[in-house]
C-alpha cells in the first residue's frame, strides 16, 4: 500500500472525528442544556399558564434551539455513516433512526410548548374572569407536553447510549471513556426517562453523569478523532487478500497449450 493511501486512509476518519466532535458539542448546548434553562420559568412556579407570557421571545427562541440541537443528531449520524457503517450496518441505520425519531418527537414537544404559550397569552388577556377555565386547559396541555417530552427524552437517551456503545464495541475511542459514557446514558435513561414515563418524579442527579461523558467524548474527537487502527482496515486487507471460494465441487481450470 502506497504511503499516499494510508495517509488518506489515516487523515478521513480523524476529519470525520473533529467534525463529529464539533457536532456533540452543538448538540449539547443547543439541544440538552441551555433550551431547558430558558424553559425553566414554565415549570417553576406559579407556573406556565402565567409565566410563559411575560417571557414569549425567550420560550420561541429555545423552540428553535430545540429544533437546531435535535438536528445535531442527525448530523452526527450521517457525518459517521460512512465510517460506522465498516463496522457494523446495522448499528450504524439505528444511529440514524433513533436521531430521526429523536428530532420527529422533539417537533411534537415543541408544538406543546408553544400551546402552553399560546394558553399563557390567553390566560392574560382574559384575566381573572375565567381562571378555572384556563387552569382546566392547563393541565391538559402540560400533561400532554410531559409525555411528549418523556418519551423525547427515552428517544434521545438510546440514541447516546448506542453511540457510546459503538465507540465502546469497535474501539473507536478509549474504552473508559465510551463506558463512562454508556454508564451515564443508563442512568439518565432509567433515573428520568423511565422513571417520568412509568408516573415516578425523575432522579435529575442521576442525569448529572451524562454531561461530563458527552463533553470528554467531544473533546477527544476534536483532539484525536476517530482510532480505526482495529477494524475494518485490518479486515479489509485481509478480505483483498483471500482468493474468492469457488465451491468444493467446483474444477480447476487448467492452463491449454497448444501448438
Amino acid at each position: 500500500m502506497s504511503t499516499a493511501v494510508m495517509i488518506h486512509q489515516r487523515g478521513a476518519p480523524s476529519g470525520v472525528g473533529r467534525l463529529i466532535g464539533i457536532l456533540l458539542l452543538a448538540h449539547l448546548t443547543g439541544g440538552l442544556v441551555v433550551p431547558f434553562i430558558m424553559l425553566h420559568p414554565l415549570v417553576s412556579p406559579p407556573g406556565f399558564l402565567v409565566s410563559a407570557a411575560g417571557v414569549a421571545t425567550q420560550v420561541r427562541a429555545a423552540v428553535l434551539l430545540f429544533f437546531v440541537g435535535s438536528a445535531m443528531a442527525i448530523a452526527v449520524a450521517s457525518a459517521g455513516w460512512r465510517v460506522f457503517r465498516r463496522y457494523s450496518s446495522a448499528m450504524a441505520l439505528w444511529l440514524v433512526a433513533l436521531a430521526v425519531a429523536a428530532f420527529s418527537l422533539q417537533a411534537v414537544d415543541n408544538a406543546h410548548i408553544l400551546s402552553m404559550l399560546s394558553l399563557s397569552q390567553e390566560y392574560v388577556s382574559a384575566g381573572a374572569a375565567k381562571a378555572e377555565l384556563f387552569q382546566g386547559v392547563a393541565l391538559v396541555v402540560g400533561a400532554a407536553r410531559k409525555w411528549s417530552h418523556y418519551t423525547f427524552l427515552l428517544t434521545v437517551g438510546c440514541w447516546i447510549l448506542l453511540l457510546f456503545t459503538l465507540l465502546y464495541r469497535f474501539r473507536l475511542v478509549p474504552r473508559p471513556l465510551a463506558a463512562f459514557g454508556m454508564i451515564g446514558a443508563v442512568l439518565q435513561i432509567a433515573g428520568v426517562s423511565l422513571r417520568g414515563l412509568l408516573g415516578y418524579s425523575p432522579e435529575v442527579r442521576l442525569a448529572m453523569p451524562l454531561a461530563p461523558a458527552y463533553v470528554l467524548l467531544a473533546v477527544w474527537l476534536m483532539v484525536k478523532g476517530l482510532d480505526v487502527r482495529h477494524r475494518p482496515l485490518d479486515s479489509d486487507a485481509s478480505l483483498s487478500q483471500r482468493k474468492p471460494y469457488l465451491g468444493k465441487n467446483a474444477r480447476r481450470s487448467v492452463p491449454v497449450c497448444r501448438s
